[in-house]
């Protein structure tokens, strides 16, 4: 989960500020955790303690607002509405890293994934969304293969995995839909060398960059196992202590 939220922290200073390179800083002082972090460390309380998901999406908005969430998450976070949406976009994908670690079967992994997502996201590119990427954190933890996962993810979710970085990046450009950056964001870890490279090629898109950066850091962490101390002692001084607690509790219990 780590992954994830250095990948969020680390693109937050490109969201709006596109870079199309792999060598740039990836801390500095603006870089900060935006509402991929406060939702998917939302979903880790959520799978420990138990609650109602629509009630703890909403708390977590009350006590970190202003962090970046999109207008629709807003308007519905903010008003008395229990009913979703009907949203395509990338949130609902972003927040889902929790699940493919928490849960140990795949039917489990994928109906939480449509059940956490359609709460807000209810359009099916919204729930294929949090469903990849929740099966590709599932099967990077359990040691599935890249070829593994490409093949899984292309066959059941019908997403192109087929370019590289190198050829999408070009004309690539900013896109919130899962159908336009979840797939990127996966490319992204599949190409990967380790957490930090795999962060780094997907801000290197240019597109939206600290969600894409969020998804593909948390499944190459899932994949590969480990994070690099710097990026850890980094992310973790630039996040509350509320948020350092429930992550700590839940790598906790999934080592259990």
């Amino acid at each position: 989960m780590i992954g994830a939220i250095a990948g969020d922290i680390i693109g937050s200073v490109y969201e709006f500020a596109p870079i199309k390179h792999t060598a740039f800083p990836l801390f500095s002082n603006q870089s900060h955790f935006t509402d991929d972090t406060v939702l998917t460390v939302a979903i880790a309380d959520l799978l420990l303690h138990g609650g109602d998901i629509i009630d703890t999406l909403k708390k977590y908005w009350r006590n970190f607002p202003k962090q970046g969430y999109g207008r629709s998450f807003t308007r519905w976070a903010a008003s008395e509405s229990r009913e979703p949406y009907h949203s395509w976009g990338n949130g609902s994908a972003m927040r889902t890293i929790p699940i493919g670690l928490f849960f140990k079967n795949e039917k489990d992994v994928l109906d939480a994934a449509k059940s956490y997502a359609s709460v807000t996201h209810n359009h099916p590119h919204g729930i294929r969304g949090a469903q990849a990427v929740s099966l590709c954190i599932f099967m990077a933890n359990q040691g599935a293969t890249k070829n593994e996962i490409r093949e899984q993810i292309s066959h059941r979710f019908n997403y192109d995995l087929s370019h590289s970085i190198d050829s999408i990046r070009p004309d690539y450009g900013f896109d919130v839909s899962c159908q336009g950056s979840v797939p990127q964001s996966i490319i992204a870890f599949l190409e990967s060398t380790g957490v930090e490279n795999a962060i780094r090629l997907a801000v290197s898109l240019g597109g939206d960059a600290d969600t894409m950066a969020c998804i593909a850091g948390g499944i190459a962490e899932a994949y590969y196992g480990y994070m690099p101390e710097n990026i850890v002692r980094e992310v973790r001084k630039r996040i509350p202590a509320q948020f350092r607690s429930v992550i700590d509790a839940f790598y906790a219990s999934i080592e259990i």
